[in-house]
């Protein structure tokens, strides 16, 4: 049996960041069939005279004869249901003690014998069935993590005068804004890690640490951040607020201003109606998804000039949402995420520098010849599942978009195929709309197209314009699945590796289907109307790299006879 522990980089379930195991102090430990030259408990692991790991040996009781020289000690995974006191409190040279995943209640776990622990470093008791909090816990502590208990109350020194003390994991439990001492963490100014998600908190602490660098708080009740509970707080760089009860009354204009150095804030799943006043300079990325936003107020921007990733899905962004020119004080934006909105067309001079666009499920159902001249630098727009019909997009709408390599248009009532699309594509995605028919025209050009997703139309290979796939030198994906196709569609691309057919009304493979395109490595026909010898033997010559052919789902069973010289390890599958 190997028993492996790395204590110091455990990752506990549920825990925002590593939970706070910064000092490495445990190697891998396993069994030595060799005696040791000290004494070590029964069935534990014990490689150094001050390591002992008894990880996950099902131990209902406190294990005997632990060295005096212990310093670091693992007792998780097990059935512990309670701590002696005499025990414990003679480790007195103990630097780590873990103790997560087990029994341990309130009652079983002494204030006592900590008092002899003079220089504990590390304490984990997550996932455990505490109620309150240790009442004590030694000066010397640098990390403790009490996560995943029944926690409702601390006391002023389970966290206070700790003057080394960095990281505190309290998340996933019960507590309650009565059960935080208002001196919780006075003398200890060195915390940069506080986690209290996942509990009952109704408003934001006060007296937090001014040392702060990252707090969650997401998961609570919180409904009001009092004035200046954030104002000592200037190293804080990552705020996590979200899934609360928050409005635009529990904040205020000062709420977040002192914040200097904030980089990261999640206002998430609240029920704020506006953006956030004085906003900081340095933040760069602000989630505001899946509230009650319905305008973006220029004025509430001003502050954010850094801000680089913007998310306001799933608002109430209606027409005049976005109004023109209002995020373009935001030179630096990299990607604005509007999903799920009711914006009637692409907002208007948007920043330039502007990077990626996501707005799918809008009401967008105009695209103008001007609507996107203002983000030339666009590498990825998205709007999938709009109102856009063909007659209703510009031809010269995509011209300026140079840099555009993701183009996705699923989901509309397109007719045709866009014209002017830019050259530099890599991804076009046009999926579950009304194509009836293709021409070469507006695929002309994609020479640095990889790949092409067409299913879900109205496709007849009789619809497809000789000359179509000619262009498209660099497509490796073609998906042509759920149309109407009656046979393998000819002089497909020679760069072709994965070709999606299914779901069509394939009856036939002639043995002439596939000479254009010698590379291919996957081949889907399941779900179309082959029949036992329906694909002509000499279908496969060639293709020398071909793995998967899956005709699932056809009348018969098909019979697919691959080239003597393609790997034999993937089959054909059969119904």
């Amino acid at each position: 049996m190997q028993l492996s522990l790395l204590l110091l980089l455990l990752l506990l379930p549920g825990s925002p960041t590593a939970p706070g195991m910064e000092d490495a102090a445990f190697p891998h430990m396993g069994e030595s069939s060799q005696p040791l030259p000290w004494a070590c408990p029964l069935r534990c692991s014990c490689p150094r005279a001050d390591m002992v790991d008894c990880d996950g040996l099902d131990l209902r009781a406190f294990p005997n004869n632990i060295t005096r020289a212990a310093q670091h000690l693992s007792l998780q995974n097990n059935q512990l249901q309670e701590l002696p006191y005499n025990e414990l409190s003679r480790l007195s040279d103990l630097r780590t003690l873990n103790l997560h995943n087990n029994l341990i209640s309130s009652e079983g776990l002494p204030d006592e014998a900590f008092e002899s622990l003079t220089r504990l470093q590390h304490i984990y008791v997550a996932h455990n069935k505490l109620s309150v909090a240790p009442q004590f816990l030694p000066r010397s502590l640098r990390v403790a993590d009490l996560a995943a208990n029944q926690v409702t109350e601390i006391f002023p020194l389970t966290f206070g005068e700790k003057p080394a003390l960095r990281s505190v994991y309290l998340h996933n439990n019960q507590l309650s804004n009565a059960g935080l001492p208002p001196d919780a963490f006075h003398g200890s100014e060195a915390v940069t890690t506080l986690s209290l998600s996942n509990n009952q908190l109704s408003y934001l602490p006060p007296s937090l640490p001014p040392s702060l660098e990252r707090l969650h708080l997401q998961n609570n009740l919180i409904a009001k951040v009092p004035r200046g509970a954030l104002s000592r707080q200037t190293h804080l760089r990552e705020l996590y607020l979200q899934h609360n009860q928050l409005t635009d009354s529990g904040l205020d204009a000062t709420t977040f201003s002192k914040l200097h150095r904030l980089e990261y804030l999640d206002l998430s799943h609240n029920q704020l109606a506006a953006v956030p006043a004085g906003l900081p300079r340095t933040l760069a990325v602000l989630h505001l998804g899946r509230n009650r936003i319905h305008q973006v107020d220029a004025d509430r921007l001003r502050g954010a000039r850094g801000l680089r990733y913007l998310l306001l899905q799933h608002n109430s962004l209606g027409a005049a949402g976005l109004p023109a020119g209002v995020l373009r004080p935001l030179r630096g934006l990299h990607t604005l995420h509007v999903y799920g909105n009711g914006l009637e067309r692409v907002p208007l001079a948007l920043p330039r520098r502007l990077r990626s666009l996501v707005l799918p499920h809008n009401r967008v159902a105009v695209l103008g010849a001007r609507d996107l001249t203002s983000t030339p630098g666009l590498a990825e727009l998205n709007l999938a599942y709009n109102h856009l019909a063909s007659a209703r997009v510009h031809r010269r709408a995509f011209r300026s978009l140079r840099a555009l390599r993701s183009l996705d248009l699923t989901g509309n009532q397109l007719t045709r195929l866009p014209s002017g699309l830019p050259s530099g594509l890599h991804t076009l995605r046009l999926q579950r709309n009304q194509l009836r028919a293709l021409e070469p025209e507006p695929l002309a050009g994609l020479d640095q197209l990889r790949e092409l997703s067409l299913a879900h139309n109205r496709l007849r290979v009789g619809d497809i314009g000789p000359g179509t796939w000619h262009e498209l030198q660099a497509l490796q994906v073609l998906d042509l699945s759920h149309n109407e196709l009656s046979f393998v569609p000819p002089d497909l691309p020679e760069a072709l590796e994965e070709l999606h057919l299914q779901s069509n009304r394939i009856g036939h493979v002639g043995p002439e289907a596939f000479l254009s395109t010698p590379g291919l490595r996957a081949l889907f026909l399941r779900a179309n109307r082959l029949h036992m010898t329906s694909i002509a033997p000499e279908a496969f010559l060639g293709l020398l790299h071909l793995h998967v052919v899956d005709t699932t789902g056809n009348p018969e069973q098909v019979l697919v006879q691959l080239p003597p010289t393609a790997p034999r390890r993937p089959r054909a599958w059969g119904p």
